[in-house]
């Protein structure tokens, strides 16, 4: 009797999960999952962009997974995303608020920041003032582009080192702790040196986070809710998030003492004027919405600036004609001036094309921030019902045939007209689209053009003989991240300059 009872509740189970993972009608066709979870084991959890592609073939463009009991609609190619993010973007502009990167990065459970917030009022007005702030601290404008080149000095005395030295260097720290101090400057006014325990530790925490919360962990954590108490990774990835919170409460309790009301250094000093001007007016601005903030701004203009700039001169130096093109480009821009200025890009068609196409091939954000449908609605003819999960695969579509001149190889020509002026097709997408865009997307930009033109304009940078061949495939996370390699280091004052014909 109590074994038919087992059998029975086993079968009853059984019966659930299998409901659970039932498709909707007309919901987008995908691989059959298991029971509990899901599609889990069809993907390669070190990084399912080859299995997301493998599946596009077999299915097309707008197809479904299961992520454990969720069923989750894959976007490929630019005319899915486009219709999704930017056609229809309302419908789709929804943050899923269940999965582990919520639990990291939402220390509060109110206070979810502005990159996962869900599509409300409140994330309107934060993200509106967000921009807002930015642009007033000077993004696309001189004072933001003083508190870079200030940041690129460092990095130029680093290198003026390895130079003196003849030593190869190993640059992902430095790129990091520099994306990292700029974003400081902007947020709390205050610029590290880059042995400082506060750089260290967040440097630390979003170089190791990045690769649980969008990873192996992340994929079994969102899909089997059974193991979210066991002692795996991503428990660290919550304590580290949770310290971080700690030190954010820290910086601003001590910005705090020295602010004077209406004269604002920085971004936290705006954020608290905004609180005293609403008051008690039931809006989304509070101390934990402002310290969730921070770590999202931080987060983010770290990680992708740094993770471009890696893959920059990880290109530029095993393609030293494009190297070399780029820095003839620049000397003739710039012959006369101290430094380059962003404005100075609209000069720089060439320079313009290599550094976005080391934006494509970097493929920083491979997968975006997962979203979810607001309401019932429609993509490509199929029915999405609202909630669902919709992962926008971005490298799908920077990589796409018939969107690009050379969609597998890195070359510039895929951003140049044939008059050679720098063109920038519909299909270059690297920050997103939409509502959801990122929200630095300036800030990033500029940071790039003036790291990339200034070491150019003063080093050669050259792949080390022993080093054997250069590996252009990404360490898989939130952001990719080019696997460590090494530079070796010249400066051009010592290099005889070549006549021009």
């Amino acid at each position: 009797m109590f074994a038919s009872v087992l059998l029975l509740l086993a079968a009853v189970l059984l019966l659930l999960f299998l409901f659970q993972n039932h498709r909707p009608k007309n919901f987008p066709p995908g691989p059959r999952p298991l029971p509990l979870l899901g599609n889990v084991l069809q993907l390669n959890l070190e990084s399912p962009l080859a299995d997301l592609e493998r599946l596009a073939n077999r299915y097309g463009n707008v197809y479904s997974i299961f992520i454990g009991a969720n069923p989750a609609v894959v976007l490929n190619g630019l005319q899915a995303i486009k219709e999704a993010l930017v056609t229809k973007a309302a419908d789709f502009a929804g943050r899923p608020q269940d999965q582990m990167v919520n639990r990291a990065i939402r220390v509060k459970a109110h206070a979810p920041g502005v990159v996962l917030a869900d599509y409300n009022p409140g994330w309107r007005e934060q993200r509106r003032f967000g921009l807002m702030t930015l642009r007033n601290f000077g993004m696309g404008k001189q004072s933001m582009e003083q508190r870079i080149q200030g940041e690129i000095h460092h990095i130029i005395n680093v290198l003026e080192q390895n130079v003196v030295t003849g030593k190869t260097l190993n640059p992902h720290l430095l790129f990091h702790n520099a994306a990292s101090n700029v974003m400081c400057q902007v947020l709390f006014a205050r610029q590290f040196d880059y042995d400082d325990e506060f750089m260290k530790f967040f440097v630390g925490l979003f170089q190791e986070t990045s690769k649980i919360i969008n990873g192996r962990w992340a994929m079994i954590y969102d899909s089997v809710p059974m193991v979210r108490s066991l002692p795996l990774p991503f428990q660290r990835a919550f304590k580290l998030f949770k310290m971080g919170h700690e030190r954010r409460l820290e910086l601003l309790t001590e910005n705090k003492k020295t602010r004077v009301p209406g004269k604002p250094r920085h971004f936290i000093d705006c954020y608290l004027d905004e609180m005293d001007k609403r008051g008690d007016d039931g809006s989304s601005f509070s101390e934990d919405q402002l310290c969730a903030f921070l770590l999202d701004l931080h987060f983010a203009g770290t990680d992708t600036t740094a993770n471009s700039s890696l893959a920059a001169f990880l290109y530029l130096m095993n393609y030293p004609q494009i190297q070399e093109r780029c820095q003839q480009e620049i000397d003739n821009v710039l012959d006369g001036k101290d430094e380059a200025s962003y404005e100075d890009r609209h000069q720089m068609p060439y320079v313009q094309a290599v550094i976005h196409e080391i934006q494509r091939m970097a493929d920083t954000v491979p997968l975006s921030v997962f979203h979810c449908t607001t309401q019932d609605t429609e993509l490509m003819g199929y029915s999405i019902p609202r909630g669902t999960i919709v992962i926008p695969n971005l490298s799908s579509v920077l990589s796409e045939e018939g969107q690009w001149k050379y969609p597998k190889e890195f070359n510039p020509e895929n951003f140049l007209n044939d008059q050679g002026e720098f063109v920038k097709p519909e299909a270059f997408m690297p920050f997103s689209a939409g509502p959801r865009m990122c929200l630095g997307e300036g800030l990033a930009r500029m940071e790039l053009f003036l790291i990339i033109v200034t070491l150019l304009r003063r080093f050669k940078f050259i792949w080390p003989e022993d080093a054997g061949e250069p590996d252009y495939k990404h360490v898989f996370g939130t952001t990719q991240t080019p696997k460590p390699y090494f530079m070796r280091i010249q400066d051009r004052k010592s290099i005889p300059r070549q006549r021009s014909s």
